[in-house]
């Protein structure tokens, strides 16, 4: 008996239970092959984006080309025939300091709104570039010129009141202990690194990796710096090693002539007085103590111990910072 709305031709092939047609077999065949086929094509196409090598930002950091360039405007001077104190600039956060007398040595001690004393060397008959970082308040500048052996007379004092200091301005300049210019080898070395850079953080990262593997921790001198030891970028860089002062003041140069602002740290580390320095950027606000990125978040770190020593020790001694004790900023 046929069944209402089926057409039948010839001899149907008998269907055991369990068994398959050999057309439905075929058609299975196709089915499986059109589909592993496709799961093939989809999981190549999967995986391959899964692994492709991340790419790096289409963007490029702005390279700054020009750096700025503190100076004795003359607008507010203070001083007598030994010393001069040009505070035109106390709001960009730095003093112009010179002397002028016949002493072969002489000082200047600035005494910040903390009451904390910063004492600088004075080079006769040129003048010095030195920071406010004690924020808005009344300073106290003292001027000492050499006397004899190790002692010190007053030359000039001046009570500084100074009703407003930028955040961050005392830390884009150079001053004595990160000194730069528009044409020192520093500020080539930075542009030049900045054209690689693709952000402030990627740039810091690079900064950090070119000091602490080109720069050799210089054993000598560390056994006995000259009293009142300054560093110089433009020296370390010529050289090639240097002490916790010029890892320091080396990074400061690099960061700071490409806007970044950066302190130069001096303190303790352990029982070792150390020099490192702290950064400033937009996303993260101070990150203190550290230069160190990982990839996903900012380490402790400091460049000379990274520099000298890379093995796990470095990350428990450097902990949560509470082996830095920091004494002074520049």
């Amino acid at each position: 008996m046929k069944e209402a709305g089926v057409r039948q031709t010839g001899n149907p092939r008998p269907v055991f239970p369990g068994s398959v047609t050999k057309e439905v077999m075929d058609e299975m065949r196709t089915t499986r092959r059109f589909f592993a086929l496709f799961l093939a094509v989809y999981m190549t196409s999967f995986f391959c984006g899964c692994q492709k090598a991340p790419q790096e930002p289409a963007t490029q950091r702005q390279t700054r080309t020009a750096i700025l360039t503190p100076e004795a405007s003359g607008q507010v001077v203070y001083g007598n025939d030994l010393s001069t104190i040009d505070a035109s600039n106390t709001s960009e956060g730095y003093l112009y300091v010179s002397y002028h007398g016949d002493a072969a040595k002489a000082k200047v001690q600035i005494t910040i709104p903390d009451q904390t004393v910063y004492t600088y060397t004075l080079q006769p008959g040129s003048g010095e570039v030195l920071p406010l970082t004690g924020g808005p308040g009344s300073y106290t500048i003292h001027v000492l010129e050499n006397a004899f052996d190790n002692m010190y007379a007053l030359a000039f004092s001046q009570e500084l009141e100074v009703p407003q200091v930028d955040e961050l301005r005392p830390y884009l300049y150079p001053n004595q202990f990160s000194w730069f210019t528009q044409d020192s080898d520093v500020t080539a070395l930075g542009m030049e690194i900045s054209q690689e850079a693709y952000s402030d953080v990627d740039y810091v990262e690079r900064v950090y990796s070119y000091v602490t593997r080109n720069i050799a921790y210089d054993l000598v001198l560390a056994q006995d710096p000259p009293v009142s030891y300054l560093p110089s970028p433009d020296a370390t860089l010529a050289s090639g090693k240097g002490i916790c002062l010029d890892y320091a003041s080396l990074m400061t140069a690099l960061l700071r002539s490409q806007g970044i602002p950066t302190k130069l740290v001096v303190g303790y580390s352990g029982q070792q007085y150390h020099a490192w320095i702290s950064v400033y950027l937009e996303e993260e606000g101070w990150v203190d103590n550290t230069i160190y990125f990982d990839g996903s978040s900012w380490i402790l770190m400091d460049p000379t111990l990274r520099a000298n020593n890379k093995s796990s020790d470095v990350r428990r001694y450097l902990g949560d910072g509470s082996n830095y004790q920091v004494r002074y900023q520049y």
